[in-house]
């Protein structure tokens, strides 16, 4: 994968790792974006994240984007944060509650 979409990948991946929809109801993340009636539960913010990694992606394929470049090459600010959801090494009412004030702030 190019180096400049890694960081929204991991965003969204956290974001809905964080979600109700996995969190709670332990459904796939895969699942929560593609079946209607479990993408309607999905945080705002999570649908932001995913539509921007999606807009990265396209910036691959788009010519004049090439020249110039797609974005900022991965930071790996999200690396840590990732792997801790990863590996299972977190609280849960901590993240559900993390994402509540990301999702708060994204929509005032």
């Amino acid at each position: 994968m190019v180096a400049s979409c890694k960081d929204q990948l991991k965003q969204v991946a956290i974001c809905l790792q964080r979600s109700p929809c996995v969190m709670i109801e332990r459904h796939k993340p895969k699942d929560c974006i593609t079946k209607p009636e479990l993408a309607a539960d999905v945080p705002d913010l999570c649908k932001a994240q995913l539509k921007t990694f999606l807009e990265c992606k396209r910036g691959i394929m788009d010519m004049s984007k090439r020249i110039k470049g797609n974005g900022t090459l991965s930071t790996g600010k999200y690396d840590e944060e990732y792997k801790k959801l990863c590996t299972g090494d977190f609280d849960p009412h901590k993240e559900m509650d993390k994402l509540k004030t990301l999702d708060s702030h994204q929509v005032s």
